[in-house]
């Protein structure tokens, strides 16, 4: 059983935090180990291509979670290239998130369908997006919305194992206003048998996102709202000394920064059970 499926088996959320560089990887790590709780560490296409390729920053975060204490989870994310997923399985990730929801329902199920198969044969776990198409900014834009029924017969079409819907959050968001839609969350919980995931959590408060996870949530992805907490401490401690030129010396209170809240959300998001100990995952 995936850490998904035990999370929405037991109610909880699992956070899913974004790796841009490997000191990303052992930040997040390092919160999940402080929180006694799993995490999933994800390469988004985006930053396959800032590194130029994707084995150098896969093969450190895969090594990173390796030696983790608590299970973690090297996920591709938001992968629209069907090459890239296959160098990815090829190359040890562990699960993997395709990205055709841009494009019609139709093709979309076809795309998709055919990912599902390959990372299925591959023994690994996909998961898909699904929303309205045709938005500028696509599914996470403002306003857009997912349907439980299209969500459910799209599942079925695909044979995707998580799903990634369009609640009412944004990617890219800086600040923390976005308001969830609580209620379709439930009724897309209801309706669809594999776990949910929520894109652009960055824009949410804690209490919808504790609201989103007791609606039946499962996969929260967080990341410009870590990078940002990563870059003011970098600029505080370049600010308090100008000498400063070794980069380890900045590097760390960034690294330290993602890593109390990597261990926050997480708390956050998998509230100890009653009876349970706060470090059982």
């Amino acid at each position: 059983m995936t850490v998904l499926q035990q999370a929405r088996e037991r109610g909880r959320g699992v956070g899913a935090f974004n790796v841009i560089l490997l000191e990303h990887a052992e930040a997040i790590v390092a919160g999940a180990e402080a929180a006694g709780l799993p995490v999933i560490l994800q390469i988004s296409q985006n930053c396959v291509q800032y590194h130029g390729a994707l084995e150098p920053i896969l093969a450190g975060t895969l090594a990173v979670a390796r030696n983790s204490q608590v299970p973690a989870v090297v996920h591709l994310d938001h992968a629209d290239d069907e090459a890239l997923v296959r160098r990815a399985l090829e190359l040890g990730v562990h699960s993997v998130m395709f990205d055709a929801s841009h494009d019609s329902y139709e093709v979309n199920v076809r795309r998709t369908s055919a990912v599902a198969e390959l990372c299925h044969s591959a023994g690994i776990p996909l998961e898909a997006e699904l929303g309205k198409v045709g938005v500028k900014h696509g599914v996470h834009a403002p306003g857009v919305r997912t349907d439980p029924a299209e969500a459910k017969a799209f599942v079925e079409a695909t044979g995707a194992d998580s799903l990634a819907v369009a609640v009412g959050s944004s990617q890219a968001m800086t600040e923390r206003t976005a308001v969830l839609d609580l209620d379709l969350i439930a009724a897309l919980a209801q309706a669809v048998p594999v776990p949910l995931v929520l894109h652009g959590s960055s824009g949410v408060s804690d209490e919808q996102l504790a609201g989103a996870v007791r609606a039946g949530l499962v996969k929260v992805n967080i990341s410009t709202h870590l990078n940002g907490l990563f870059t003011r401490a970098v600029r505080r401690t370049l600010a308090a000394d100008e000498r400063v030129v070794d980069p380890r010396k900045y590097i760390v209170p960034g690294r330290i920064a993602v890593a109390d809240e990597v261990e926050r959300l997480l708390r956050l998001l998998a509230p100890p059970k009653r009876g349970r100990s706060a470090t059982q995952p």
